[in-house]
């Protein structure tokens, strides 16, 4: 009988001791986001096209510093060709776009009514939490 408590005892201790390694390994959203910042920027000074590749959507669109725009491609041959000697660089004061799409069903004057709108919210860390700074919202359809 001791003998099986002990072995209870064990197995309890060792799932648990996995599932607190397991937790402990979980990322936030917001430091996942400044993990793929950092090595992107990383990825740039050294040329890694291929890890540039496998963050940017295909529809990825960049406005540049002096304006003009560009794509992936434009992204990924900028990134390899990239020859500059980068001593130090820092990134800080991250931000966070939201997209979404909101669907709203209820009665207006009597009337059944269907609305959407498309969102876009932009948030900031501000004292170690997110704020909202701005948001827009489009209605785009309507029964």
């Amino acid at each position: 009988m001791n003998w099986t408590r002990t072995l209870a005892c064990v197995i309890v201790g060792s799932l648990m001791a996995a599932h607190t390694a397991r937790a402990q390994d979980v990322k936030s959203d917001q430091e996942i986001l400044i993990d793929l910042e950092r090595e992107w920027d990383e990825a740039f000074h050294s040329q890694n096209a291929e890890f540039i590749d496998g963050v940017l959507a295909d529809e990825f669109i960049a406005t540049y510093g002096d304006g003009s725009r560009g794509d992936k491609a434009k992204e990924l041959a900028l990134a390899r060709e990239f020859d500059q000697q980068v001593d130090s660089s820092r990134l800080d004061n991250f931000t966070a776009v939201v997209w979404f799409t909101q669907y709203l069903v209820g009665p207006v004057k009597g009337k059944p009514t269907e609305v959407q709108y498309q969102y876009m919210d932009v948030w900031v860390v501000r004292d170690g939490r997110w704020k909202a700074v701005a948001s827009q919202s489009t209605r785009v359809g309507a029964r």
